[in-house]
This record gives structure tokens, sequence and C-alpha cells, in this order.
């Protein structure tokens, strides 16, 4: 339920957290659980006054700008909304994902398209937060499928954010946002230690022996260093644009700049694969060659079909998917059988389209069981 996003989003850093949103259906609930544990949980012991900021803005596309601008200046930020808002948002997704700079967005699905049915459930933004925003842009998606994971996934989202520098929105739906759910009990390790990525000290910035820049991909990994506004009173500082810039974030135009650096946050999206959450692989029998495919809340009424295949005497295998980029492990189990079948909560088989798009699936293997 929401309200478990809430407290994984809350724990998160142990300075302040901040909130930009816009009331939607069925989103508000985890903005309106995260300000009730945080009178509990963001609460500094030496003034016992609230770590938190919490905005409402007057739309949705402020309420991100709100996040990106906090972001940037070194606090952890998030927001939440539903599919209309996914819209209205994907200009400022764009900007957080070329000028590379963390975004944390819990998107709580609903029918659609346009203003559809705001209290019904649908896996229906695959595609839209796969994609969001205008030209070649691609964004970490996580699919929870209960309580459990809205709750460690809400955690996670900030450290991969932060460690990829890019938006990370956590895919919810309405039926697992506002319905009641069995769950596993939900733990927090105090001893966590929080990942905020590449981030330059002023030491740091120091003992540099070479030019410092912003988008200089020194490790072959795709991610660039960068430096939170005030780290130094003459080195660090660079300029924030969402205009074709070069690895020392000056403005260009020069085709062969702009094509390394679109190149190079494809490394970084290699490097994702290596962190985001890795799928669920259920093997019944080796030697079927019919496999079964799902995420998020689709889960349950799957194992619940498979389970009574298995009573018939068909033992199928199944890869429940819990993020994208999709990990090799997804292709090699799609490989590994004849026949896939990919359940979905929509009508244009979207998570099928994904797979087919980035992995080059064939669609005669990929069929689509749909509701």
């Amino acid at each position: 339920m929401d309200g478990n996003s809430a407290i994984g989003l809350g724990a998160v850093y142990a300075g302040a957290t901040v909130t930009g949103w816009y009331p939607i259906t069925p989103s508000t609930s985890v903005i309106e659980a995260f300000e009730r544990y945080s009178k509990k949980f963001r609460v500094e012991d030496e003034t016992e006054r609230n770590k938190v900021a919490i905005v409402q803005a007057e739309d949705e596309l402020a309420a991100i700008g709100i996040v990106i601008g906090a972001s940037w200046n070194g606090a952890r930020a998030f927001t939440a909304t539903s599919g209309p808002g996914i819209s209205l948002m994907a200009e400022f997704l764009g900007l957080a994902y070329f000028a590379e700079i963390p975004v944390v967005l819990v998107n709580v699905q609903r029918a659609g398209p346009s203003t559809g049915m705001p209290t019904r459930t649908q896996q229906s933004d695959v595609l839209a937060c796969a994609y969001a925003s205008h030209g070649d842009t691609k964004n970490v998606l996580l699919f929870p499928c209960d309580p459990k994971e809205c709750f460690d996934f809400g955690a996670d989202s900030f450290d991969l954010a932060e460690r990829l520098q890019t938006p990370v929105i956590l895919m919810s739906d309405l039926d697992l946002g506002m319905n009641d759910h069995l769950s596993p009990a939900l733990k927090w390790d105090d001893s966590r230690k929080y990942d905020r990525g590449k981030v330059m000290t002023a030491d740091d910035l120091d003992n540099l022996k070479e030019k410092w820049g912003r988008y200089l991909d020194v490790d072959g990994d795709g991610i660039c260093y960068r430096t939170y506004p005030g780290t130094h009173p003459t080195k660090g500082a660079y300029f924030t644009r969402g205009t074709s810039h070069n690895e020392y974030s000056a403005y260009t135009e020069e085709s062969s700049i702009y094509q390394a650096n679109m190149e190079r946050l494809l490394v970084k999206w290699d490097t994702a694969k290596s962190i985001v959450p890795g799928p669920r692989i259920k093997t019944r029998d080796p030697k079927n060659k019919i496999g079964i495919l799902f995420y998020g809340t689709t889960t349950h009424a799957a194992y619940e079909a498979i389970a009574r295949l298995s009573k018939k005497g068909l033992k199928i295998n199944s890869l429940r998917i819990r993020s994208f980029p999709f990990q090799k492990e997804v292709v090699n189990f799609i490989n590994d059988h004849e026949t896939i079948f990919v359940i979905e909560q929509n009508r244009d088989a979207q998570l099928r389209t994904l797979l087919m798009t980035e992995d080059s699936i064939s669609p005669t293997k990929l069929q689509s069981i749909l509701n």
C-alpha cells in the first residue's frame, strides 16, 4: 500500500527530504502517508523540528520542477503522481535525464487514456514512463508487487537515482496503492549506509590532478562526477543546462560531441542493468518450453494460475520482471523457451512491446494474455 511506499521514502536520508506534489487520484495517499510518518520519523533530536519540506505546487509540472531543483541542490527529493501527471511531467523528466539530475517519482497507475477511470487500476503507463519526454530518452522503472517491495523499492529508488544520476520511477498502481494486501513484514536496517553516488567534495576537487568536467566519464561506466552548489569557493562550479553540452557542461552543437554524450548515456544504461532489482525466476520443469512472464500486481493472479496448472500436471516456468532496463537473465529466460506468455493489465501489451523494442525479441515468441 502507498503508506508503505511512504515509510521507505521517508527513511532514506539523515538530512532533509523534499517533496513537491500536486493531488491526483490514486497517488495522493503517498504524500499524505509520507506527511504522517514524517511527523514521527523525520524529527531532529536536537531541535525536535521536522526534517522535511512538503510543497503543494500549482500543477504536476511545477511539482517535479521542485524535485529537480531540490535534488540538484543536494537534498533527496521525490514526488508522486498518476497517468495524467506523467504526461505533464514529461518535459522535466527529459531535463533530469539529459542534465543527469537524480529524481524519484512514484507513479500510482490508473486506467487511461486521458482522464480514464481514476478509481480503477491498470498497468497503463509502462511505455509512457519508459520513454517519457522527447528525443532519445530512457528512464529506470521499478515494478513492486506487494507492500514489502513498495517499502524496499521506495528506499532503494533514492540510492539508484543518485548512483545513476537519472530519474527512477516506481511503478505502483491503484490495486497496490489503495487496496489491502497480505505482505511480509516491513523491516528497516538501521546500519544501512546511503549511497549518494559520485559526489566530489572540496578536498576531492583540491586533490584532483586533472581538470574536472561535470560530464566527463573517467571510470568507463557512463556515470560522471557531480558537485553540490557551494562545495568549493573556486572549483566545481558548472552550468546546468537542458541543451546539448560537452564534457565540461559548455553549450555545443558539434555533432561528434553530441553523439559521444548520447552514447555515454547508453553506457550508463548498461551499468544500470547491474544494479537495479533482478528478476524472480522459478523453474518448475527444465524440459518445459513454455514460460510465463509477468510483473507488478499481476504477480498474485499469475502464481495462482500456475499453481492450478501444476495440479493438472502442467508445470510451467515463470519469470517476474522487477525493473527496467531488462537484465540478461530476462533475455536468457525468453530464449530458453519456445513460447512465452506475457501477462499484462492493459490493452496494448506495453511490456511485450518494450521487450521487443529493447532486446529484439521475436514477436512470434511473445504471446499476450491481456485484461
